[in-house]
This record gives C-alpha cells, sequence and structure tokens, in this order.
C-alpha cells in the first residue's frame, strides 16, 4: 500500500484557498443578493478572482451588489482588471458604463497601456468614453492625449468631449491643435466658441 505524503503547512494553505475560492463561486451566484455582495466584497482579496466578478458584473441586477464587485476590483487593480472591464464600455446599461470609467480612472498605471487602442477604437462612442476616463485620470501623459484627440480625431463629438477635458487641464502645448480645430469642423459653431473659452482659460485670460 502506498504511502500518502504528509500535507505541509503550504499544501494546507493551497488547498484552504481553492475551497474558499470555491465557496465564494458559488455565493456569487447565490439568489440572495445579501450573499452576493458579501462574496463580493470578500473577493476583493482574492487577485485571482478578477475573472470571476467580471463575469458576475455582466449579469448583476442588484445596484449594491454592482457596486461592491466594482470596489472590490478597484482594490484588485492591475492590467487584468483593466482588460476584463473594458469590453463594459461596449455595454447598453449607461450605469454599468459609468460605475465603469469611474472604476478606470481608479487605476492610471494599470490603464496606461490601453489608452492608445481605446482613442483609435472604430465606435466613436468608445472613444468618447475613452476621453472621459482620460479627462479624469491623474496620469501626467493625460493633456498629451487630449491634445492628439483634438489634433488627429476625425469625429467632432469625440473632440469636443477631449476641449471640455483640456478646460481643466490643458497646457500652452495644447493651443495649436485646439487654434486648428475650428477649421476642421467649420460647419459646427459651438465647437469654435467651445476653443476660444479653453484657450483663454489656458492662457489665463
Amino acid at each position: 500500500m502506498a504511502l500518502r505524503k504528509p500535507a505541509t503547512l503550504g499544501d494546507t494553505q493551497v488547498m484552504a484557498s481553492t475551497i474558499d475560492l470555491a465557496t465564494l463561486s458559488l455565493e456569487l451566484a447565490s439568489l440572495e443578493a445579501s450573499a452576493r455582495r458579501g462574496a463580493a466584497r470578500t473577493l476583493g482579496a482574492v487577485p485571482e478572482a478578477v475573472p470571476l466578478l467580471c463575469d458576475r458584473l455582466a449579469v448583476e441586477s442588484a445596484l449594491s451588489v454592482r457596486s461592491a464587485i466594482v470596489t472590490s476590483l478597484i482594490r484588485l487593480k492591475s492590467e487584468r482588471v483593466v482588460e476584463g472591464l473594458l469590453p463594459f464600455l461596449r455595454s447598453e446599461d449607461t450605469g454599468l458604463r459609468n460605475a465603469v470609467i469611474e472604476a478606470l480612472q481608479e487605476m492610471p498605471s494599470e490603464v496606461e497601456p490601453f489608452v492608445a487602442e481605446l482613442l483609435a477604437d472604430a465606435d466613436s462612442d468608445v472613444r468618447i468614453f475613452a476621453v472621459n476616463i482620460v479627462s479624469l485620470l491623474p496620469h501626467p501623459s493625460t493633456p498629451l492625449w487630449l491634445t492628439q484627440v483634438v489634433a488627429e480625431d476625425e469625429h467632432v463629438n469625440v473632440c469636443a468631449a477631449a476641449v471640455e477635458g483640456l478646460a481643466e487641464i490643458g497646457t500652452e502645448h495644447a493651443i495649436p491643435a485646439l487654434e486648428a480645430l475650428p477649421g476642421r469642423f467649420p460647419d459646427v459653431p459651438f465647437i469654435a466658441f467651445a476653443v476660444s473659452a479653453v484657450i483663454r482659460r489656458i492662457r489665463g485670460l
């Protein structure tokens, strides 16, 4: 009869972690919102739970549970979390989309590798949401990203969102791109007005 290898402390910890994750996974799918909410909060300390939390976020209807999931994902912030949240920018659920935008704004370093791709997305709505994220992202490159949008994006609403962002954080570097913008959209009068206001604010006038 083969002898059974004694469990080491490390083996016990791994087993306990596996059991906890399995149990919490079941609780996250409970019919009781309180159980789902409790599981979501606990999983905020388990990095391996990121896919589980994102999958649940996609179907969760209770706002309190959704909030707990988003809070836990912010606690676990990583590029993996960002990858899990970005698909929600295409959601038709405005509340969910806004919650995700706010969550991503809490992860400047983790979001940075995805900014270029987001600002080049084929969907102008996604680009607008990306600008909304970037505008409040506490990152030193934020003014440069918004200036690039103003200089290059072909959709007036995307550019308008970037102009709005530059109203708060724009620098002298943005002025040439801003001054050129009304000429790119001559049939949209509000662009010239918005640009003029932003340039005055940047110059302290």
